[in-house]
């Protein structure tokens, strides 16, 4: 029987071909001989009950002028499909929450959503870090000017940076002598009405901030440390991070061995582990990235073993 796989996306003509993981997951559907079905978050919707989405047949190759083609489109109910990736990138609002309510509705009606809509509405990619203070640096989420000073004075170097954002955007260092720091606090909670995270600064950004992938809650043997470039601390491609394969270090397998179990219970099966130094800092559940980059750099054939661990949960 030929599988039929969802995926819910940005749009598909906007993403960057030499390095979208969602795109690397496409081509190994479309190798399995899986029809494609693409939507956006605004073709999803409900109705009597029932999630429906308008949907595109989609065909990919490896052609960085022409990756994808249409094969049709219809409106169908989403139970009629066996998987669904749900592959949206943050930020993390009202729409993405409301997607995966819509999700719950073909959850429950046999179709395999990776990942579980219900973890990713409860586990912020911030916050989950939060499950697992042996691994993580000092760490504060408040919105009270008062704490944050409190913090940044015990910590003297510290990051800051909002809950729902991705790549980097909107996250500062604050050492112990910056002018901004009033700034910065106003920024991100927005004059103390909403939430953000502080961690003391690590110093080991500079060889890297690794993205260790996991599936079903064990770790790809191989990691890509995204080294800082140039004149930007931030470990993050999207601002310019060069990555750089390498294999786990021991402490880098315990944070896997701590965090594994837990992704397994929640039905995370694919995710990726932010890790600095010696410290695990986010947990990205929405659209972990950086297959690519490891399956060139190593002998790891990332997006094969996960879609053969999501073939075992059908």
């Amino acid at each position: 029987m030929t599988l039929k796989l969802g995926v819910v996306m940005d749009p598909i003509a906007s993403i960057h071909y030499q390095k979208d993981s969602t795109l690397a997951m496409l081509w190994e559907a479309q190798t399995r001989g899986w029809e494609i079905y693409y939507f956006e978050q605004t073709d999803l919707y409900l109705q009597d009950g029932m999630a429906y989405g308008n949907a595109k047949r989609l065909h990919v190759q490896q052609n960085e002028n022409a990756w994808y083609s249409w094969n049709g489109a219809q409106s169908m109910l989403l139970q009629d499909l066996d998987i669904m990736l749900m592959r949206k990138d943050p930020p993390y609002n009202a729409a993405y929450i409301h997607t995966t309510q819509i999700l719950d509705y073909a959850e429950r009606n046999g179709v395999l959503v990776v990942n579980r809509p219900s973890a990713l509405r409860d586990c912020n990619e911030k916050l989950f870090a939060c499950d697992f203070p042996a691994c993580t640096p000092p760490t504060l989420v408040t919105q009270s000017r008062e704490r944050f000073f409190e913090f940044w004075q015990k910590y003297q170097d510290i990051v800051c940076k909002p809950l729902d954002t991705m790549g980097g955007e909107s996250v500062f260092r604050v050492r112990h002598d910056d002018v901004n720091t009033n700034v910065i606090y106003e920024v991100l909670t927005k004059h103390g009405k909403e939430q953000m995270m502080v961690q003391q600064y690590i110093p080991e950004i500079t060889l890297g901030d690794k993205r260790i992938l996991m599936i079903d809650g064990e770790a790809i043997p191989y990691l890509l440390a995204r080294v800082p470039h140039g004149s930007d601390w931030r470990g993050n491609l999207a601002v310019g991070a060069k990555g750089k394969v390498q294999k786990l270090s021991p402490r880098d397998q315990f944070i896997a061995d701590q965090v594994g179990p837990v992704l397994r219970e929640r039905g995370i099966l694919f995710a990726g582990l932010d890790v600095i130094g010696d410290y695990l800092t986010e947990i990205n559940i929405t659209s972990p990235t950086c297959i690519r980059e490891i399956e060139a750099g190593s002998d790891s054939p990332v997006t094969k073993l996960l879609f053969d661990c999501i073939e075992s949960k059908l």
